[in-house]
């Protein structure tokens, strides 16, 4: 009875989310009109509607800590992907940024629409050659243009207590641009875990990190700062039962 509640549960929250994704792309999209900034005040609708369904139908809270440690300036933010959770929220909770997404994402009707809209890089994971070239150059170009850059650093979704292997391009693309790392931990697969559509209640808990200074990022090689940037995120993943 209570894994048939779980999916009811879960039907209805996909079913809402669904209509409401539908609806935000459109604005989005519209808003582009006004620019890309009218266009980024929209789409935080995507991360605090999608908490508040989640709280109505699932019955999971959000919690956001370590605000303070987000820099004034533009920095590459390396965030653990364990769900899905993580992409539609994390608007809500940083300043304007630029994701790095699979291209297959953009061909979304409306849906990828709008990320191109909101200023997503969009890469072909299937070339890393040719990957990293785009992250590097269009990465840097939103760096310059003031706005961050999002990268989940594993390339995809690893399951609750496992680490994926983190690949160098937040690193490279913060060298090359001198800027600063900001690692973001969260424990979402709990709560939202991966290949299944069921939801788990309980709090899903966002942390975000000290950020490693631009003259840091500079000064250490690649490997160290790799290194780094893994431990720092899986060991706050791991307190938090992630």
């Amino acid at each position: 009875m209570r894994l048939f509640l779980r999916y009811i549960q879960a039907l209805l929250f996909y079913g809402t989310y669904t209509v409401c994704t539908l609806i935000i792309a459109v604005l989005v999209i519209v808003a582009r009109i006004f620019g890309r900034n009218a266009s980024w005040q929209v789409g935080k609708l995507w991360g605090l509607v999608g908490n508040a369904l989640l709280w109505l139908f699932c019955g999971i809270q959000v919690k956001i800590e370590g605000r303070e440690h987000i820099p004034a300036e533009p920095c590459v933010v390396a965030v653990k992907h364990q769900s899905t959770w993580e992409t539609a929220a994390l608007p809500a909770v940083l300043p304007a940024f630029a994701w790095i997404l699979k291209k297959e994402l953009m061909y979304i009707p409306f849906f990828g629409w709008a990320l191109y809209a909101l200023g997503a890089i969009a890469i072909v994971r299937s070339n890393p050659r040719e990957a990293l070239k785009q992250v590097n150059e269009k990465g840097r170009e939103q760096l310059e243009s003031g706005r961050s850059v999002v990268i989940f650093p594993e390339g995809t979704r690893t399951a609750v207590g496992e680490a994926g292997v983190y690949k160098p391009g937040v690193i490279l693309l913060a060298k090359k641009a001198g800027v600063a790392i900001l690692p973001v931990a969260h424990n979402a697969g709990i709560c939202w875990p991966k290949g299944t559509i069921l939801k788990y209640s309980g709090t899903i808990t966002l942390r975000v990190l000290a950020p490693i200074s631009a003259a840091e990022v500079a000064e250490k090689k690649r490997s160290d700062l790799l290194a780094e940037i893994e431990e720092k995120i899986e060991t706050a993943c791991r307190a938090m039962g992630g």
